[in-house]
């Protein structure tokens, strides 16, 4: 195999503790071909960005290759003008944030896991609070390259917004976990910096009060860029908090609107030059502990937060609570314990929420747990169309073999 940089694998390198065989840290499109051609004879390929999303999905089947995109970090274009920026998949996008502020433009996505690469942000579909607002990676991303199990260089949409033409292998990858292929450049529309922020908190004391307080928030004429949740203990007041963004007198007069909105108890702010919102969108688990997404109409938010405390509150767990309130995600954080009384919750918790519509994902855990609850949950009809489009692009099964949903 002729590569431009490899090395062993070692055990910082792991995978849910599958350590690869090999590492390889291509420079160009070109050469990342040139690897997965390669070994396409007999390989299981992996790959890594900045592995903050490697917690993500069922162990895989084996690790031969891990492919990784550290050496493919740089901003191509940035077409200020047309607000569009073309980048390469090992990007941190923190980093990327930092460039496009100096022309005082964004990319709408703030996930909350720190050293997020474009690539992993791409192959996750991963979001934060600002999805409420501007949209997820499916609605902000225009074009990409990616490079197929066999070596096969694809590209789909263009620098243009309004590219339409032809099959949009773009959102196709959003979310594919690099079961079909590695994302290898990506093309983003982008938007202009807000002059000003504030926010609007209000204290809770029962889920009844979130759910009525979002609704009030979304059948209003305010256009708030977050709506976040957080609630670290049910014995304890929670917070709902609005984030609005824009100039700085139409923000004022949203934070006063938001307040009147949230009503008894709500207290706002508008920030000066230099602050930053501390804390907002915040995973609410930490390293080694369990973290689950769950996901529903955002009507059902009152429901939800009820379905993750009872399922929790019947194995004796008690679980930290943070999500996006006006979008229907809420995540929930649990330390480790026995893989029993966590296994017992993810399959309450599950079914609470499929009841009414929603799902449970486990995006974070021990290895010992996801080989008994079940990690992605149900996928319904769905899951023969994704057998369908797997074959497709890899035939062979090799990318992140086992990984995804139904072992795919």
């Amino acid at each position: 195999m002729r590569l431009a940089l490899t090395r062993t694998g070692r055990e910082a390198d792991a995978v849910d503790g599958i350590r690869p065989g090999l590492v390889a840290e291509p420079d160009s499109v070109e050469e990342a071909s040139e690897v997965l051609g390669d070994a396409s004879a007999a390989r299981r390929v992996v790959v890594r960005g900045g592995g903050s999303k490697l917690g993500l999905g069922n162990p895989p089947a084996g690790v031969d290759l891990m492919v990784s995109t550290a050496r493919l970090a740089r901003v191509l274009e940035h077409a200020a003008g047309d607000l569009v920026v073309r980048v390469e998949a090992g990007v941190r996008l923190a980093d990327l944030q930092e460039q496009l502020a100096e022309a005082g433009q964004m990319l709408a996505l703030d996930p909350p896991e720190p050293g997020a690469t474009i690539g992993g942000v791409v192959a996750a579909s991963a979001s934060g609070p600002r999805r409420l607002r501007y949209g997820t990676v499916r609605d902000l991303i225009i074009g990409v390259t990616v490079v197929l199990a066999d070596g096969t260089v694809a590209r789909a949409g263009g620098k243009v917004v309004k590219n339409v033409a032809g099959y949009d292998l773009s959102k196709l990858f959003c979310g594919s976990l690099g079961t079909l292929g590695m994302v290898a450049e990506a093309t983003f529309r982008l938007h202009p910096r807000p002059e000003a922020a504030g926010a609007a908190t209000l204290p809770l004391e029962r889920p009844e009060q979130a759910g009525e307080a979002v609704q009030r928030l979304l059948r209003s004429t305010l256009v708030p860029s977050a709506i976040e949740l957080a609630w670290a203990d049910p014995a304890e007041p929670g917070f709902l908090t609005v984030v609005v963004e824009g100039i700085r007198p139409g923000v004022e007069a949203q934070v006063a609107t938001a307040i009147r909105l949230l009503g008894d108890g709500a207290s706002g702010a508008v920030l000066e030059e230099g602050e930053r919102f501390e804390g907002l969108g915040e995973l609410p688990w930490k390293p080694g502990e369990v973290g689950v997404k769950a996901a529903f109409p955002p009507a059902g938010l009152a429901g939800a937060l009820t379905d993750l405390w009872a399922a929790a509150a019947a194995h004796g767990l008690s679980p930290r609570l943070a999500g996006h309130a006006g979008t229907g995600v809420v995540r929930a954080g649990l330390p480790w314990q026995e893989v029993e009384p966590l296994a017992g919750f993810v399959g309450q918790a599950r079914e609470r929420l499929l009841a009414r519509g929603g799902s449970l994902v486990v995006v974070e855990a021990p290895v010992e747990l996801k080989r008994t609850a079940d990690v992605w949950g149900p996928a319904g009809d769905a899951l023969g169309l994704m057998r369908r489009v797997k074959e497709r692009f890899d035939p062979a099964g090799r990318m992140s073999p086992g990984r995804f949903v139904g072992g795919i």
